[in-house]
Order: C-alpha cells, then sequence, then structure tokens
C-alpha cells in the first residue's frame, strides 16, 4: 500500500545507492530518469529491468516513484518516448514530469489515468498558466524557483480551484536563470539545459562592472526553515534539487527535510553539516522572502570540498539501516494440534504464513513474551508491530528458528504483494507519422525594442512585433500587422493584462506569449495568440498541441538545426528567429545589481565572461535578460528557410542599422559584421 497523505518529501534519485539512501533518510516519494530523455543525462539513470527493481523496491517501503521525462522531444523520437511513458506506466510508477508539450498530449491521450506533473522546465509562475496545463491533462505543477512566497501563494490558490497540486523545490542547487528558458550552454557549447546535458557555464566567471566575478552563480537553495509554512500554503511536494550529487547528500537533505517538517527544525548537527558540506558559502532564500541581490550569490570552494569528504562517513551512518515505516498489525496461533500460522495486515493488504503443527514440550515450554519477541522482530525490513496478539496454548515447544522462519515469509508475502503493480497494462502504440512540409514562401517580421528603433522605410516587412511595456501608438502601413510582444517573465498578470488594454486601443489584436501564462491571459482578452520561443517548440506535436489551444502561429525553437525546422509540418505558420542578438537566460534577480544601482544601468549593461566577450543584459518588466554576444544572420541562407516566416529581433540596433538589416534580408546579403549561425547548422548533442 502507497501512503498518499501529502505532504511529500521528495528526493532525487542518479542511481541504485542514491535510492537507497533517500528510502532510508524518510523520502516519501523519489524522482528518477530513465536511460533516455531525462533532464540529467550524465547520471546513471535506469534501464527498464533497473526501474521496475526500483519500483518494486519503493512501494514494499510506501514511498511513490516518478520518472522525469523531462526533456524536449523532437519528432523523430516522441514514439520512442512515449513507449518509455508506457512501459513506465506499466511497470507502476506513480507519475510522470515532463517538459515537452507535444509528447504529455499523446500520453494523456492514449493513457488517460498516468498521472502528468509538470516539469519546472515549464517556466510556470505564475497561476494563469494552470488552467492550460489542467486543460492538457496535467495533476501537478512544478513551480519555478524563482517564487516568492506571496506568488506561491496565489498558485496553490488556484491549484486548488482546479483540483491540481504545487510542488516546490525546497533545497539544492539553484540556476541564475528561470528554467527551461536558458539557452547559454547550447549557444556557447551545444550542450542544452532543455535536452539535458547543461554544461553549467554560468558557474564560470562571468562579470557585472564592479561585481563579484561569478555574477551569474547563486548560492544553493534551501526553504528548511519554511516547510511548515509552505504545508500550511498547501504546498503538496516539497522537492530536493540533486540527482547528480552523492548519496550521502540525498541523505543529508532528505533527513533534513524530514526532520523540518515532522519537528518543526533541523537537528544542529545535521542542518551544520549540511551547510558546511553541500553548499555554495552556505544557502539563500532569496526568492522565497522576495529577498533579491549580491547576498544570493556564491560559488563552491575548495573548502566546500574538503569538508565535504570529511563528512560522509557520518553521513553515510543516516542510511545504513532500514527504516521501518510500514506499520503492520500481527495475529500469530500456536495451538495444540494445529499448524502454526502468523498473519500480517498492512491496512490494505493481509497474508497469512503457516508451518508445523508445535509439538509438546518436554522442558521449557514457549512463553508468550519469547513468542511475541521473535515474531516481531522486524529489523532489516520496511516493517513495524503496530499491534494485534498472540493465540498460544501452555506447554508447547516452538524453535526460535521455526517462528523466525515463519516471520521471514510472512514479510516476503507480504512484499510480494505490496511491489505488485495494481493497474491494468497498457498496449497503447504511438506511430509517428509526419508527412514531410511542402514549400513555404517565406514573410519577414521585424521584431523592434523601441519605437526609436523602427525605420520609416519597413519594404519587405509583413509584420512588427512590439514589447508590451513600451507606447503603442505607433504609425505603421495599413498592410503591416501589429503583433504586441508579451514579456517571458511575468511579475504582475495585472500588470499584463492593463497593458494589453492599451495596446488593444491602439489596434493591436495578436499577441506573441513565451510563457503558457501570457497565453491564457491573452486567450482572456480576446486575442489572437502565437507561440514565442519561450515556449520551447521542437516538434510537430507540440505545435498541434498549440493549435488545439487555440494558438494561430509559432516561432520555433532556436535550439533546432534549420533542417529540423523545415521538417515541421502543419498548417500553422511557423517561423524562426532568423536575426539578432537572442536572449539566452531569464533573470528574475539581475547579475547587474550586483556592481551598481539601477538608476546607474540605464538599460544598457553587459556582463563579461573570462574570454573578455561582453552579453548585453537587458530589462523587461521586472525580469532581465542575458543577450547572446553575437547577432545571429541568416540573410545569405535564406533560401534555406523551407518556413512562413524569420524574425529579425532587434534590441540594441540603431534606426539606422535596423534599416540596413531589413534591406540585407529582402536581398539576401551576405553579413558585413561579426556573427553567429546561431544553432542552426551545428545542434546540439
Amino acid at each position: 500500500m502507497i501512503n498518499m497523505n501529502l505532504p511529500e518529501i521528495l528526493s532525487p534519485v542518479g542511481n541504485e545507492e542514491m535510492l537507497t539512501a533517500a528510502v532510508r533518510s524518510g523520502a516519501d516519494a523519489v524522482y528518477l530518469g530513465a536511460k533516455e530523455f531525462s533532464a540529467r543525462r550524465n547520471a546513471e539513470n535506469f534501464g527498464l529491468e533497473e526501474l521496475k527493481k526500483a519500483i518494486e523496491y519503493c512501494h514494499i517501503r510506501g514511498v511513490r516513484v516518478y520518472l522525469t521525462l523531462n526533456i524536449l522531444i523532437k519528432d523523430t523520437e516522441m514514439e520512442s518516448a512515449f513507449n518509455l511513458a508506457r512501459d513506465a506506466y506499466n511497470a507502476g510508477v506513480d507519475g510522470i514530469i515532463i517538459q515537452d508539450l507535444g509528447l504529455a498530449r499523446i500520453i494523456h491521450e492514449k493513457i488517460p489515468d498516468f498521472p502528468l506533473h509538470a516539469s519546472t522546465q515549464l517556466s510556470v509562475h505564475s497561476p494563469s498558466a494552470l488552467p492550460i496545463l489542467k486543460e492538457l491533462g496535467f495533476c501537478q505543477v512544478v513551480a519555478a524557483r524563482e517564487m516568492s512566497k506571496k506568488d506561491l501563494t496565489a498558485l496553490c490558490e488556484k491549484a486548488k480551484e482546479l483540483s491540481m497540486t504545487v510542488e516546490v523545490f525546497v533545497h539544492g542547487a539553484l540556476c541564475m536563470c528561470m528554467s527551461g528558458q536558458c539557452l547559454l550552454s547550447a549557444f556557447l557549447g551545444s550542450r542544452s539545459g532543455n535536452r539535458g546535458l547543461c554544461a553549467g557555464p554560468c558557474r564560470l566567471p562571468f562579470k557585472a562592472e564592479n561585481g563579484t566575478g561569478y555574477d551569474l552563480s547563486l548560492k544553493d537553495l534551501s526553504l528548511l526553515d519554511y516547510l511548515r509554512e509552505l504545508k500550511e500554503m498547501g504546498v503538496a511536494s516539497f522537492k530536493i534539487e540533486g540527482r547528480m550529487k552523492r548519496p550521502e547528500y540525498v541523505a543529508a537533505a532528505t533527513a533534513a527535510c524530514r526532520q523540518a517538517l515532522d519537528k518543526g527544525h533541523v537537528e544542529t548537527a545535521l542542518a551544520e553539516t549540511l551547510r558546511n558540506v553541500f553548499s555554495r558559502s552556505g544557502f539563500t532564500d532569496g526568492y522565497y522572502t522576495d529577498n533579491l541581490g549580491k547576498t544570493m550569490f556564491g560559488i563552491r570552494t575548495k573548502e566546500d570540498v574538503v569538508s565535504a569528504d570529511k563528512a560522509f562517513p557520518y553521513l553515510h551512518e543516516l542510511y545504513r539501516k532500514e527504516r521501518q515505516s510500514i506499520p503492520v498489525g500481527v495475529k500469530a496461533k500456536i495451538l495444540r494440534g494445529m499448524p502454526i500460522s502468523l498473519t500480517l495486515s498492512d491496512g490494505e493488504n493481509t497474508v497469512t504464513a503457516t508451518g508445523n503443527i508445535p509439538q509438546e514440550a518436554k522442558n521449557r515450554a514457549l512463553t508468550y513474551e519469547d513468542a511475541l519477541k521473535n515474531i516481531c522482530k522486524f529489523g532489516g525490513t520496511p516493517y513495524r508491530d503496530e499491534g494485534g496478539g498472540i493465540e498460544l496454548n501452555d506447554g508447547l515447544f516452538v524453535s526460535a528458528g521455526e517462528l523466525n522462519a515463519l516471520r521471514r515469509e510472512a514479510c516476503g508475502m507480504l512484499d510480494e504483494i505490496r511491489a505488485k503493480v495494481k493497474r491494468k497494462k497498457s498496449n497503447a502504440v504511438y506511430n509517428n507519422q509526419t508527412a514531410p512540409p511542402s514549400y513555404r514562401q517565406l514573410k519577414l517580421v521585424a521584431r523592434f525594442e523601441n519605437a526609436a528603433q523602427m525605420p520609416d522605410n519597413l519594404e519587405g516587412i509583413s509584420a512588427i512585433m512590439f514589447p508590451l511595456e513600451e507606447d503603442p501608438e505607433i504609425s505603421l502601413p495599413e498592410n503591416i500587422i501589429k503583433i504586441v510582444d508579451i514579456p517571458r517573465g511575468i511579475v504582475s498578470e495585472r500588470l499584463i493584462s492593463q497593458r494589453l488594454d492599451i495596446f488593444k486601443e491602439n489596434g493591436f489584436t495578436i499577441a506573441a506569449c513565451g510563457n503558457l501564462a501570457a497565453v491564457e491571459i491573452a486567450r482572456k482578452k480576446g486575442f489572437t495568440v502565437i507561440a514565442d520561443t519561450g515556449l520551447n517548440i521542437s516538434s510537430a506535436q507540440t505545435v498541434e498541441t498549440l493549435n488545439n489551444l487555440g494558438l494561430k502561429a509559432a516561432v520555433l525553437s532556436s535550439e533546432l538545426t534549420l533542417n529540423e525546422a523545415n521538417g515541421i509540418n502543419s498548417q500553422m505558420p511557423l517561423g524562426i528567429i532568423a536575426y539578432g542578438n537572442i536572449p539566452l537566460m531569464l533573470f528574475k534577480n539581475c547579475p547587474i545589481k550586483n556592481g551598481k544601482d539601477c538608476r546607474d544601468c540605464n538599460k544598457n549593461s553587459t556582463l563579461t565572461d573570462r574570454m573578455g566577450i561582453e552579453f548585453p543584459v537587458r530589462c523587461r518588466m521586472g525580469y532581465s535578460e542575458l543577450l547572446n554576444s553575437l547577432p545571429i544572420w541568416l540573410a545569405d541562407r535564406k533560401n534555406e528557410i523551407n518556413l512562413d516566416f524569420a524574425v529579425l529581433y532587434f534590441t540594441k540596433e540603431t534606426k539606422e542599422r535596423a534599416s540596413e538589416v531589413i534591406t540585407a534580408y529582402n536581398n539576401g546579403t551576405a553579413p558585413d559584421v561579426k556573427h553567429t549561425r546561431g544553432l542552426y547548422y551545428r545542434g546540439t548533442v
């Protein structure tokens, strides 16, 4: 029987020893990856047979198992990814953590009873994302780590209204960028975080003016002091980060969460060990307490590593012994002339083991106390005696060995029934059949940062995208479509809604949305919605999912190769960003503030990496973004783009430069500046 009491402590597992460490240290649930399609592809992870054994081990001990199938899936992989999900379902996995909206839709259609959990890589940081996720079949959502107490309270209230549950990261490494919105590793080294192979370049030196020198490296997160507060708020799952870490870390973090939830505090020795051994010079709760700034930043030092090595023997003790967490009722009968019997019940399952007929005692008869001692000796099992009784006739003899064997047999029977998968097997199949796209006529869309940047001559431009934070009173030729560009980071849904009203009054009827909450807000306001790159669209199945939600066009992921983008067949217009210093990271905690105040920034600052390369940083309605150091240039490769539109993404260009770029893309001109082709030809691993 799986204990469904919530909230749960959810621990990370990357191999068998980590699994043991998590379960024995007090986890209510674990999350783990298969050999494929996991956001931690460098962890050992689990093959199918290993996964089955892990599920059996956990279910015997009342622990739930969630599979992380949380990377972006390409069309060529969709069938394999679905087959993995189906096999995991048949093996008894209790839920599946998903990033890819196309895969999520297919699983929900074909295996509707499979609980879907929305990965943190779906960047859910605002309540309006939840109705869409509910519509797609999700029952639980992993909140973005950037959310404050106020934000999480609102999210939990909305989730309760929709009969959904909320999962929150409460301990572990903290990415600088909102999960799911980072392209830094992909663009710098072709190792995609959205595909499970982030190289962590943000931990290397990146310096803001007067900054720390490591201005993209945050301290580790710890919300241990707030677990009971989060419970009262309605959080259903307390998640620990760390599938790439050691078993000792998993044990320490799990035990600390267990103590924080059950006792209201963490014992001093464990708290100090966790801080000294597994942190980047301490922890931060800055997002939750809404206390952003320099104090959130930190790096892992040599001293941290040395301290960790000394603590491992102490931490290993946390999971050396089996945790006896399953209460069982015990009833035994030792009666004259009848076979001995032992019955164990966990409240749902009942098993009975029988032995030999007891002998008449020749010397010392079996006492009640001795019988109870041997029958209830549950050490080394997950069970503990919750009472019952023994019927014992006087004058009988049964050896301790026979009673021990009977107990072991009964425990084994209970193990077997608890481990059994109790759901109907799914035979669902998915055939990945996508027709090749036909030839498309490419149009140009220009995205401007402000009105001053917009050239007088917009020849060849079919539509313009204009930021929601700017003044919408702009003059355009009647034949040019106007699209409002909603930021990926949403600080205030109310402000987004108010700004959309203003844009609507000025003739904007289409909204580009890079976040699910923005999609919902824009839909409610009556805007035609197109998907922006923040939605990470990498397959025809995801396009179909968004089309089913009413979206009318999509800007595909910048992590696709050009051939992959060209190969996505859809009746919905599709495009890519074909020019510009595109956003690589999305921040709630602006790194520039490490060196200077906002009033001194003038929205024209940069971060410099260890090679001396400068990356522009720009602000957008409470969030900031790191832009690529070089612009993408595809004007001379325009004929190789078989899509409906190409976006020219202007950020720091002058009005004159924007005009030159538009002319170049009309004419197919070779680049005249240092540039990049992005990932359109080299792709990601």
